[in-house]
């Protein structure tokens, strides 16, 4: 599989792309555009709960390679989605408890792939994050990730607080990063758990922060106040993966 982020442009390519089942991630439209075909693109955007944006024309001739997009553009994703039961699955087949890794708004594509790549290392079950403000399985991901894309499972899923809390009723409990919690090393993090790492900038959103059962710090004695998200979630997970070891 190519490590491109596939651009499909023009009216038929997109539709033909839907029928055939391709995992869109953005479809781009023009803004005002309401005739026949591109209502029944539309259509089939929402059937597969595509992220769909209404742009101007200068956007769309911007995002062109072909200049040939008649008011229509998608955006495929260069690896295709799991569910969030697959992952459960493989942890059942592998006979351990499940380590999840839930990214709440990963923004740029190198944070995204190396993240994938530690779950892999670390011997997670599989990578959750949210259809929407976050970046999708582009080329630079499943780049970075160095091959990692193809053994991990990424589920997407519309709703982070509404997956953990379908999770937690299969026996999980959830920790997230972030400042000001307990420090990482005074926390029980061995059974079935959820691993959620923040956006770069904002950290784990309020919302899915009151989900976790415990808010766990990294120490840090440096001079700067964070640490890339990347990393972070690295040296959380190896901490989940020391005690899962002892």
């Amino acid at each position: 599989m190519g490590y491109e982020e596939f651009k499909i442009e023009g009216r038929h390519p997109v539709m033909e792309a839907f029928r055939a089942g391709r995992t869109i991630d953005k479809l781009f439209v023009l803004d005002g555009c309401e005739d026949g075909p591109v209502k029944s693109i539309i259509r089939a955007a929402k059937k597969q709960d595509t992220y769909i944006r209404f742009v101007k024309k200068e956007r769309l001739d911007q995002l062109s390679e072909t200049h040939q997009h008649q008011g229509v553009i998608a955006v495929a994703a260069a690896y295709s989605y799991s569910t969030v039961e697959d992952i459960l699955a493989i942890a059942r087949k592998k006979n351990e408890e499940p380590f999840i890794f839930l990214l709440d708004g990963i923004e740029d594509p190198h944070n995204l792939g190396a993240i994938i790549r530690t779950a892999n290392l670390a011997g997670a079950h599989g990578v959750i994050i949210p259809k929407h403000r976050a970046v999708g399985l582009t080329g630079v991901v499943a780049k970075t990730s160095a091959g990692a894309l193809n053994y991990t499972p990424v589920a997407k899923v519309a709703n982070l607080g509404q997956t953990i809390d379908q999770l937690k009723k299969e026996g999980l409990w959830f920790v997230c990063g972030h400042m000001g919690g307990d420090v990482m090393y005074r926390l029980n993090l061995k059974g079935p758990i959820g691993l959620v790492v923040g956006n770069e900038g904002e950290g784990v959103s309020r919302l899915v922060r009151e989900k976790c059962d415990y808010i766990a710090s990294i120490p840090m004695k440096g001079d700067i106040d964070s640490l890339n998200a990347s990393v972070a979630a690295g040296i959380l997970a190896y901490e989940i993966v020391r005690q899962r070891m002892n």
